[in-house]
């Protein structure tokens, strides 16, 4: 990535969204350790403070979700392995209503987000573009897309660069009309 590129863009949270849980758990360990460490390198290098890979959509069959949270310079690099998006809004709810904490907006985004404080600036979905991720249904609201087409398991830090430069080139209008 260019260093130009690098200092234009203002990204806090990204979040690249991409493969099943069975595509998940068909990676060893240590390509997962290079992945976030590649990954994570970018974010950092753009300034993000999280990086949370979420799968696509859930697999046929029993695969368990598993998560993963690495530090990558000042970039907390986080794999969470929920694929449903509308039972990780109930779950934060449940959350809320443990704590006896009021639900609202800010609530249920702090849940959602977290260990991120703030909520996406970038989404990275990996695959065609012509459907949006059951895993992301609360993230997608305020957040710019961007489509990678290209398989989960050739997933590089390449392709997250060229998802970050696009995005650099956008005017971000927050639901606004010019």
């Amino acid at each position: 990535m260019s260093s130009a590129v690098a200092d234009t863009v203002s990204l806090r949270h990204v979040i690249v969204v991409g493969g099943s849980l069975a595509d998940w758990a068909a990676a060893s360990a240590d390509q997962w350790a290079q992945l976030l460490s590649d990954l994570g390198k970018v974010a950092d290098h753009v300034g993000a403070g999280w990086l949370t890979l979420r799968p696509y959509e859930p697999c046929a069959g029993s695969v368990a979700p598993h998560d993963r949270r690495v530090a990558v310079g000042s970039c907390v690099v986080s794999a969470v392995g929920e694929p449903d998006g509308r039972r990780r809004i109930a779950e934060a709810v449940r959350r809320l209503q443990e704590r006896t904490v009021a639900i609202t907006e800010a609530g249920i985004a702090s849940e959602m987000n977290a260990p991120a404080d703030v909520d996406p600036d970038l989404v990275v979905v990996i695959g065609s573009g012509h459907r949006l991720p059951p895993s992301l249904v609360w993230e997608l609201a305020y957040s710019e897309l961007v489509f990678i087409d290209v398989p989960w398991r050739q997933l590089a830090a390449s392709h997250l660069e060229d998802a970050i430069t696009s995005y650099s080139q956008r005017h971000r209008r927050f639901g606004g009309v010019d």
